[in-house]
């Protein structure tokens, strides 16, 4: 179970494409690659998760415990021979003046060596203090390598592999030349997420062929194994045991919308869902489903296709004004208000929720987000139930109209939600809220979504019915 983690100075270093590319290239030698993306995170896991064949894992500090991260790593290790963990930001960025949640941090907490891409646009000799100031900052962190990333061409590389070996006794593990045919479409939330294009997997051979070809892959191996067997704290402990009782959720995945934690989806089933995907852009209506969960996306770029599909907004309408207990985050949410307005164009929504959704030039709401639950949250409790929530948001769009007799399920003590103080949309038996949960063992989402189910379907509440 060999492992090591891809890490930057600084962002858009390029380390995403790195890591793509390291995935698909150790899967095609036939290895079992395992994916690990530090932070909140959906568009880059998509890829990773892609590119390596198996489903990609957030590691957390600020909705996680360092114990729980500890278990999670070494549980989703087991049958894989090969973990890659993609840092965020820079190696050493992070919330804190300590560091505490940095990308450093979690490289200790777990003792894995870390590989630094470095962006060498406009650099030579002084790449080698970049290294050793990377090196003395914490002798705790083991930088076992470098790649040498957006390289100019042999002469460049020359340049850079002389200087790097004369000041430093790092080895160069990589050097990838500029191609702008591996290059990701970004756009205003970062990376074009992997379920929007039918083109993806192409995109990734791509980036496998030109990284795979650059790096020194045995030379990585070889980092990756000398890393300790990672180790569980305590057994894998899940929340409860599966429900004798499945519960039919309907879940809407597609180009639009398609951010969802593994983990989550997982628990979902666990606590006794039975998870039925759907299409709002070309499915006519709803399956048939006890509950409906409508996840993040980007609606904004299929706001056409989502208006021109009126007959599954009726349908989800119906449902929702129906008693049927349903859950939106971020995309979803903005799905289900009124209209949505994007770059001076205007589409019909749902129009369950009284709001018109209008997309801004800068973020409305960007990072980690602490919530208090009021009394207004539908959803049955537990006896660990927190009194804060941890969750994070990043969401360009803004609530406009806004019904005043709006009823909210959280107060927002850290971020912004919806309007800097609230947050969670509460209409009859839906959710709706810009933060995006993690069901951690704070924060037990899907479980008491699942009991909110059952108790309207135990309350004679109407299912989702096929014709």
């Amino acid at each position: 179970m060999a492992h090591l983690m891809i890490s930057a100075a600084h962002k858009s270093s390029g380390k995403t494409t790195i890591s793509i590319g390291l995935c698909a290239t150790f899967r095609r030698k036939g290895h079992v690659v395992q994916p690990f993306k530090k932070g909140p995170d959906y568009i880059d896991p998509l890829w990773l998760g892609l590119a390596a064949g198996r489903s990609c894992y957030n590691l957390d500090f600020f909705t996680m415990g360092a114990e729980e991260i500890t278990n999670l790593f070494a549980h989703r290790m087991s049958g894989a021979d090969l973990g890659i963990i993609e840092g965020n930001k820079g190696l050493y960025d992070g919330l804190d003046l300590d560091g505490s949640n940095s990308n450093a941090a979690l490289a200790s907490l777990l003792d894995v060596p870390v590989v630094l891409v470095l962006d060498t646009r406009g650099m030579t000799r002084g790449i080698a203090p970049l290294i050793l100031g990377y090196q003395v900052f914490d002798e705790k962190i083991h930088i076992a390598g470098v790649i040498l990333n957006s390289v100019g061409g042999s002469r460049h590389e020359s340049k850079l592999c002389n200087v790097i070996e004369h000041y430093t006794e790092v080895p160069v593990v990589g050097a990838v030349p500029r191609n702008d045919r591996i290059r990701i479409e970004e756009r205003h939330l970062g990376l074009m997420p992997s379920n929007e294009t039918r083109a993806a997997q192409q995109h990734i051979d791509r980036i496998a062929d030109h990284v795979g070809s650059h790096v020194d892959l045995d030379a990585l191996l070889g980092i990756a194994a000398a890393a300790p067997v990672p180790e569980s704290v305590k057994p894998v402990c899940f929340a409860r045991k599966e429900q004798p009782e499945q519960l039919r959720i309907a879940y809407a995945k597609d180009a639009a919308f398609g951010f969802y934690y593994p983990d989550d989806m997982e628990s979902l089933r666990r606590a006794g869902a039975s998870l039925v995907p759907f299409d709002t852009l070309n499915d006519g209506k709803l399956p048939e489903a006890d509950g409906l969960f409508i996840g993040g996306g980007f609606p904004e770029t299929a706001m056409d296709a989502l208006e021109k599909n009126r007959s599954m907004r009726i349908s989800i309408k119906a449902f929702i004004e129906g008693g049927g207990p349903a859950y939106a985050e971020c995309g979803g949410l903005m799905y289900l208000c009124r209209s949505l307005q994007w770059k001076g164009k205007q589409s019909d929504m749902v129009g369950i929720l009284p709001a018109d959704v209008k997309m801004h030039q800068k973020p409305q709401g960007r990072g980690y987000v602490r919530l208090c639950e009021t009394e207004n949250h539908p959803w049955p409790g537990s006896t660990r139930l927190p009194q804060q929530v941890s969750a994070h948001e990043f969401h360009y769009s803004g609530l406009e109209n806004l019904d005043a007799t709006q009823k909210f399920a959280y107060k927002v003590e850290r971020g912004f939600g919806m309007d800097g103080v609230h947050d969670g949309l509460v209409y009859k038996n839906l959710l709706a809220n810009y933060s995006h949960m993690r069901n951690v063992g704070s924060n037990y989402w899907a479980e008491r979504f699942l009991a909110h189910v059952r108790a309207c379907k135990n309350s004679s509440v109407s299912r989702i019915k096929r014709d």
